[in-house]
């Protein structure tokens, strides 16, 4: 298990390595380095989800590791509380966001290895704290530096703590 404890509130993230290793591991790895302290869940989307993992509070983008395969394809499913890649429109773009869903978002599950068919890779869940999520759900939010969605006081991932 993994706890992100944030300005609102901990966070505890269970991971699936069995049916998504290399983004369970890939997380892990960005947890272990203490990539994700001071990021920030840079966008918000009331009744969709919260994406966090790769800005600053002053908006800028950490650097990297590669991207990794997308693992979208292995049977998990983007419902409420799960936590998956975020990437770009490039199926195989992930590196280190992540959102977690707020609803059963059923149309980014995958459906067909094409590029509008791969969806986005669910490698584990919320298993405590989805009321911090709900939370963050409910901050309100604006544009920023070309990103909306943004929320108007950061939410910063404070610390990281892995367990067991």
């Amino acid at each position: 298990m993994i706890i992100f404890t944030t300005n609102l509130g901990d966070i505890n993230i269970e991971l699936d390595v069995e049916h998504a290793p290399v983004s369970a591991k890939n997380f892990l790895r960005y947890c272990e380095e203490g990539f994700f302290e001071g990021t920030i869940f840079h966008r918000v989307i009331k009744g969709f989800m919260v994406q966090g993992g790769g800005l600053t509070a002053d908006m800028v983008e950490k650097p990297t590791r590669a991207a990794i395969v997308n693992e979208a394809n292995r049977g998990l499913k983007n419902v409420v509380g799960s936590i998956a890649m975020a990437r770009t429109d490039a199926p195989h773009s992930a590196t280190g966001q992540f959102f977690i869903n707020l609803a059963d978002n059923s149309f980014l599950d995958h459906t067909a290895t094409t590029n509008a068919g791969w969806g986005y890779a669910v490698f584990g869940k919320v298993c405590a704290g989805m009321d911090v999520v709900r939370k963050i759900e409910r901050v309100k939010t604006t544009s920023v530096a070309g990103h909306d969605d943004v929320p108007r006081e950061p939410i910063i991932v404070e610390k990281v703590t892995l367990v067991g």
